[in-house]
């Protein structure tokens, strides 16, 4: 008698080589994405980055919307310039100063965590102070000459002045003025003292700089707060715009495409 065979599906043993292979690709995949997000950090710690202008106080030269890039390496590397702030030692890696008229980002002596934006008017053992708007260094007054009115893009009704301003190398720039009896328009005279320096915001009655206090404004800004230079202009949007969301590239600004920051 023929003997009856039990017949039903057939359970397929797994491959070990094609489990292998495909722990293999996602590895592979990992370290590939690990690397290039390492390159990312590192290009930004070392070189280059990427910021947004957030306020209205480096107006005219920068505007809020303003895609810019910063050079990382300009003033030497600290703690300032790696993400989060860590806890190291101070002191700058091949560090240098900024000159007058430089543009610089930097974390808020007050609250690191916070990344500001302004033009450095003094240096270390300079001593400056500010009458009736007019700003003067080592008893010398930086040059002004009126332009004619301006648009604050941020709040059109307000009246301001476009101001030319000149550093003693022959450097110059465009600054706001809201006109006289302005809150910051009077600074006492002082020494910036050694590894700090005195900042400003080129709206000048609409920034919180060096002329305050830190609580309020920056207050003198350590040389180790900088994260580096600001040189270039690559784009600007309109508000509510942005370089991560495609439809709204229409609403960039004509006209302010990779245009250097004076």
């Amino acid at each position: 008698m023929p003997v009856a065979t039990l017949t039903g599906p057939m359970t397929q043993l797994p491959d070990p080589e094609a489990s292998t292979s495909i722990l293999s690709d996602v590895l592979d995949l990992a370290r590939t994405v690990g690397a290039g997000l390492m390159l990312a950090v590192l290009f930004q710690t070392a070189a280059w980055q990427p910021y947004t202008i957030p306020s209205a106080s480096m107006e005219p030269g920068l505007v809020v919307g303003d895609y810019l890039v910063v050079s990382k390496s300009a003033y030497g590397w600290s703690r300032a310039s790696l993400p989060f702030h860590p806890p190291l030692p101070p002191g700058r890696l091949f560090g240098r100063l900024p000159d007058r008229g430089d543009v610089v980002v930097f974390r808020r002596p007050s609250n690191p965590r916070e990344t500001w934006i302004k033009r450095v008017i003094a240096l270390p053992g300079d001593r400056v102070e500010v009458v009736d708007g007019l700003v003067i260094v080592n008893d010398r007054a930086l040059p002004q000459r009126t332009l004619g009115p301006g648009l604050d893009l941020d709040q059109p009704m307000r009246d301001v002045t476009r101001v030319e301003e000149r550093q003693p190398d022959g450097r110059g720039y465009v600054t706001f003025d809201g006109g006289r009896d302005q809150p910051g328009d009077d600074r006492p005279p002082i020494v910036v003292p050694a590894g700090q320096l005195f900042v400003m915001g080129d709206h000048r009655d609409n920034s919180l700089d060096s002329r305050w206090g830190p609580d309020v404004g920056v207050g003198l800004l350590l040389v180790d707060n900088l994260i580096g230079e600001a040189r270039l202009v690559v784009a600007s949007w309109q508000p509510g715009a942005a370089l991560w969301k495609p439809w709204t590239w229409p609403r960039m600004r004509a006209g302010r495409f990779l245009q250097p920051i004076d």
